[in-house]
Order: structure tokens, then sequence, then C-alpha cells
């Protein structure tokens, strides 16, 4: 596994999610639509996202 950290490659908005994913062993699309759904949900996942945009570095 890899360090978790933003990707300068395959990502659409700031990477968090393509990072995660790539942490993970998942496909970005997979991560995008799982956050995409907890959207619908009550919750801060919008500010845990910003939070993450700004805390996780960028891939060197």
């Amino acid at each position: 596994m890899s360090r978790l950290a933003r990707p300068r490659h395959n990502r659409v908005i700031a990477g968090v999610c393509a990072g995660i994913a790539e942490r993970f062993g998942l496909t970005p699309w997979t991560v995008r639509v799982i956050f995409l759904a907890s959207c619908l949900l009550p919750g801060p996942q919008f500010l845990i996202y910003l939070a993450l945009w700004l805390l996780l570095p960028q891939e060197p």
C-alpha cells in the first residue's frame, strides 16, 4: 500500500478521492461514487473533503 497523498494524475477536482482510492486499492470512480452517495446523508462529508484537500500532501 502506498501512503495517503493526492496524486498529480487521475484527479478530477483536488485528487482527494483518487488518493484514497490509490491508498486502499480501489478505483477512483468507486470512491467518487461512494462520496457522492454519502452526500445524500446528513453529516460533514463536504467539510471533511475540504479538510483533506488542505491537509493531504501532494505526490512528489
